[in-house]
Parts: structure tokens; C-alpha cells; sequence
């Protein structure tokens, strides 16, 4: 372990710090590896493959679908900023990372993690334009608009966690540098500095507050015109064709906010640590492994594009076995 360097005020400054991880138990690490290696490579080939489908199907280069593909490269850097270091950890006796490597992986979870919260907003805007403005979707849902409305969580998370960080790299961190975490979470990072952490718990509030009442009241209002547009249509089959259409994208924005509210509205203690451990693992590895499987399984569009994909290579593979026996 590398020493700690001497500050002017006579304290000491880690320059490094030990990840405790999921659990302190030997045993338990290499079941973890497997199931956390397991998780990682099936939420790289769903995002990947459910990107190429969209890229490659005509049909579905439509703009819902093009904020579904940002959602799937969002999932994919957002579970590599972690996976990798965390499956190193789990087989490894020292756990550490360095102070740069905490500051910078805290920097890309805070914006990956608002760019993933605020694109169901953008989602839940064109959800709302194509029931309840149907005539006018494609005049008001531009290209331009459409890449704005992607823009837009890129650079506002890329703010916040500039903010945090800095305001992290302001804070002496004097004490045991051992984070009770299996990453650099703010929570249990302040717990070991000797600063004070007015500002930084306050700016952490804040946007804490801002962010979750934000994206929230964008889909809440889209979604209570969306709900009246559809209780007009008089059949019950028009009715059920419009609930399809928002299915899929209601049940993600319903896993990563609960999963986000019981991470954040929470007192900063051993015990909350503990349980956020628990409902990082949901809201950072598992909403991104689930993500495209819902999206494919409630999504008719998906789903035939999906089938046309395998039938096309079904009867590639049909014709190549011909041609070998014909010769």
C-alpha cells in the first residue's frame, strides 16, 4: 500500500483507497465473479445486438428507437465504468483504487447515470407527440429536436459530475482511506474525510432534488396527457394499441427510479451503505441487463424485426446447406 503524503496543516492525504466491495467473505468472491462476469457480457451482447438490429432495420429508424439506441450505449459505458475493475477486485487481495481513478470514475458515473435518467424524459416526449399529436409527430419530432433532446443529458450530466468532482477534490481525506463500497459512491467517500462537508452534502442534496423532481415531472405530465388522449379513444382495441406503445418504456422509467429513490433518499450511515450496495447492483448492473430484454419483449416492432432478422439468416444458412450438397 502506498504511503500517504504529508499535507502544510499537519494532516495526511490518501492517495489511494481500498474498495471493501460487496462482501468481506473469501468464499462468496469467486461466485460473485461468475455471476457479476455473467451479468456484464449478456448486458454488452443484448445492448449491442438490440443497437444493430435498430441500425440495420429500415422500419425502426424512427426516433423513439433513436433514443433507445443512445439508452443502449448509455447502459454499455455505464456498466464498463464498474464491471471491469469490480471483477478484478473480486479475485484479487488488494482492492485498491488510486485518488485520479476515484475522482474520474465518479465523474463518468454521475454522468452516465443523468444521461440514462433523463433520456426516458426525452422517450416519454415522444410517446406524448405520437398519441396525443399524431398529425403533427413528424413536423414537431425533427432531427434536429431529436438530437437536442440526446445532447442535452450528455451535457448536463457532464456539468453536474464536473461539480461534484470538484467539489470532491477540495475534501482532505484524512482518515483510514477504506471505502465501504465496490466503487468511489459519495456516501460512504465522505465518511473518511476530516473536511467539512457543508457544501458538498448540500450541492449533493440539491442535485439530488433537482434531478429526481426533474426527468420525474417531465414523464408524470407526459403521461397524464397520454393517459386522457387515450381514455377518448372509444374502442378498446385503439386503447390497447396505445398502452403497447408506452408499456415497454413505463416499465423501465418505473425499475430505474424506484431503484434511484431508495439510493438516494436515504440517511448517509453504515447501515444505508450497506443497503445501497444492494440497490446499486439493481439500479447500475441489472436495470442495464434488463433494459433491452424489455424493450425486445414488449415491443411488437422489436419482436418482428427480431424474427425477420433470424428467418433472413434462417434461410442464409438453408441455402448454404443446399448449395454444399448439391456440389
Amino acid at each position: 500500500m502506498k504511503m500517504a503524503t504529508l499535507l502544510p496543516h499537519n494532516g495526511t492525504e490518501a492517495t489511494e483507497f481500498i474498495l471493501l466491495g460487496l462482501t468481506s467473505q473469501w468464499e462468496l468472491q469467486s461466485i460473485l465473479f461468475v455471476v457479476f462476469l455473467l451479468i456484464y457480457l449478456i448486458t454488452l451482447t443484448e445492448n449491442f445486438g438490440l443497437i444493430a438490429l435498430i441500425r440495420l432495420t429500415p422500419r425502426l429508424q424512427t426516433p423513439m428507437y433513436f433514443f433507445l439506441t443512445h439508452l443502449a450505449c448509455v447502459d454499455i459505458f455505464y456498466s464498463t465504468n464498474l464491471s471491469p475493475q469490480m471483477l478484478v477486485n473480486f479475485l484479487s487481495e488488494k482492492k485498491t483504487i488510486s485518488y485520479t481513478g476515484c475522482l474520474a470514475q465518479c465523474f463518468v458515473f454521475v454522468t452516465l447515470f443523468l444521461t440514462e435518467y433523463y433520456m426516458p424524459s426525452a422517450m416519454a416526449y415522444d410517446r406524448y407527440l405520437a398519441i396525443c399529436h399524431p398529425l403533427h409527430y413528424n413536423s414537431r419530432m425533427s432531427g434536429p429536436l431529436c438530437t437536442c433532446l440526446v445532447i442535452f443529458p450528455y451535457l448536463w450530466g457532464a456539468m453536474v459530475g464536473t461539480v461534484q468532482v470538484i467539489l470532491t477534490s477540495r475534501l482532505s481525506f484524512c482518515r483510514p482511506n477504506i471505502i465501504n463500497h465496490f466503487y468511489c459512491a459519495d456516501p460512504p467517500l465522505l465518511m473518511l474525510t476530516c473536511s467539512d462537508t457543508y457544501i458538498k452534502e448540500t450541492a449533493l442534496f440539491v442535485s439530488a432534488g433537482i434531478n429526481l423532481t426533474g426527468s420525474l415531472f417531465i414523464i408524470l405530465i407526459s403521461y397524464v396527457f397520454i393517459f386522457i388522449t387515450i381514455m377518448r379513444i372509444r374502442s378498446s382495441e385503439g386503447q390497447c394499441k396505445a398502452f403497447s406503445t408506452c408499456g415497454s418504456h413505463l416499465t423501465t422509467v418505473t425499475l430505474f427510479c424506484g431503484s434511484l429513490f431508495c439510493m438516494y433518499l436515504k440517511p448517509t450511515n453504515e447501515q444505508s451503505v450497506e443497503q445501497g450496495k444492494i440497490v446499486a447492483v439493481v439500479c447500475i448492473f441489472v436495470n442495464a441487463m434488463l433494459n433491452p430484454f424489455i424493450y425486445s419483449l414488449r415491443n411488437k416492432d422489436v419482436k418482428q424485426a427480431l424474427r425477420a432478422v433470424f428467418m433472413r439468416n434462417l434461410g442464409t444458412m438453408e441455402k448454404k446447406s443446399i448449395l454444399t450438397v448439391s456440389q
